[in-house]
């Protein structure tokens, strides 16, 4: 299909698994994703936000309350 797709330099989320649900370690999360991931995310307001990792889904909807979907269910969508 054709989807117009923009990738975000984004580096890590900050989640990195179970790092970012860990209490020590929520700062640390939300600042790496506010770094470049969380900020992409709000100035997107209509774009259909694509994440394949898990970790990675919860940080956008946490930190942007967007949700976040699977490219295979972006693209079973699409077909």
């Amino acid at each position: 299909p054709e989807l117009a797709v923009r990738l975000i330099d984004s580096s890590c989320c900050g989640m990195a698994g179970a790092f970012g649900h860990e209490r020590g370690h929520y700062d640390v999360s939300l600042r790496m994703a506010e770094l470049a991931l969380l900020p992409a995310v709000r100035a997107a307001p209509q774009a259909t936000i694509v994440a394949a990792g898990a970790s990675c889904r919860r940080q956008i909807e946490d930190g942007s309350g967007r949700k976040a979907l699977h490219p295979v269910a972006v693209l079973a969508g699409a077909l």
